[in-house]
């Protein structure tokens, strides 16, 4: 069976059913914040509760986590959402303010920003919008020299 149409069919219709109640925003953000904390909230909005009902009464609820991803994807392509990941080496709110400005400025898009804190960058950020990465980080730049001076000395180290 392919796993892929499959998910794309049932987010697909996720999306539908939420566009047609006009509860597409209340969905979108709860579906974020389970797949963030990896947790079920307490209550789920009636219209996503429904649909994981009907997930279970087809026995697809082994898709359910790639199906909400691709709900998410398919959301915000809908609503003119760009969704963006941003990794730095320490917190910095001031860093997640000039990419968000500096990223609807190019793409004309609203922008929704998911911080992850990761010191093995050692410094910098990586920035991934829709499975492109930027990586401005001390690690990436590090493995980058690493490799020019293995090149150039033609000698393993």
């Amino acid at each position: 069976m392919n796993t892929g149409a499959i998910t794309k069919r049932y987010a697909r219709a996720l999306l539908l059913y939420t566009q047609e109640n006009g509860s597409g925003d209340r969905v979108f953000a709860q579906v974020r914040r389970m797949l963030r904390d990896s947790s079920v909230p307490a209550r789920l909005d009636p219209d996503l509760e429904r649909f994981i009902a009907l997930l279970v009464q087809r026995g697809r609820v082994d898709y359910l986590r790639r199906i909400l991803r691709c709900f998410m994807d398919l959301y915000a392509e809908s609503a003119g959402l760009k969704n963006v990941r941003l990794i730095t080496a320490v917190p910095d709110v001031g860093l997640e303010d000039r990419i968000r400005a500096s990223i609807e400025k190019h793409s004309g898009c609203r922008v929704l920003i998911e911080t992850e804190v990761d010191p093995a960058l050692i410094g910098g950020f990586r920035v991934i919008v829709n499975g492109e990465m930027l990586d401005a980080s001390v690690r990436h730049q590090l493995s980058l020299l690493h490799r020019d001076f293995i090149d150039k000395n033609n000698r393993i180290v």
